[in-house]
């Protein structure tokens, strides 16, 4: 089964930017619905943005304009630039691959990484 490693999580200010980078194992991620999502503590796990396999992108209103979710298919890579980051982005983020037509994760979660927003 596909696995995911998440990376580049960080502390930043308000304001400030980060890139998160997510690769996943194996074959077949071409064909893959991915999608980003993020747990602050003591909140559930929430959808934050989705890419289709042709790129069609998607995303929570809460990062709307902020955030802009891509992928490199011959890197098994999708990222998340997050830009004008705010307090309440704080959270764990993690990538998985989407049931198409969905927000349900289907493959196996890595560790996350960790995004903290602080001054």
């Amino acid at each position: 089964q596909v696995q995911f490693v998440e990376s580049g999580g960080g502390l930043v200010q308000p304001g400030g930017s980060l890139r998160l980078s997510c690769v996943a194992s194996g074959s077949g991620f071409s064909i893959y619905a991915m999608g980003w999502y993020r747990q602050a503590p003591g909140k559930q796990r929430e959808l934050v943005a989705t890419i289709s396999r042709s790129g069609f992108k998607t995303y929570a209103d809460s990062v709307k304009g902020r955030f802009t979710i891509s992928r490199d298919n011959a890197k098994n890579t999708v990222f998340l630039q997050m830009n004008s980051l705010k307090f309440e982005d704080t959270a764990v983020y993690y990538c998985n691959r989407i049931s198409v037509g969905t927000t349900l994760a289907i493959g196996v979660w890595g560790q996350g990484t960790q995004v903290t927003v602080s001054s």
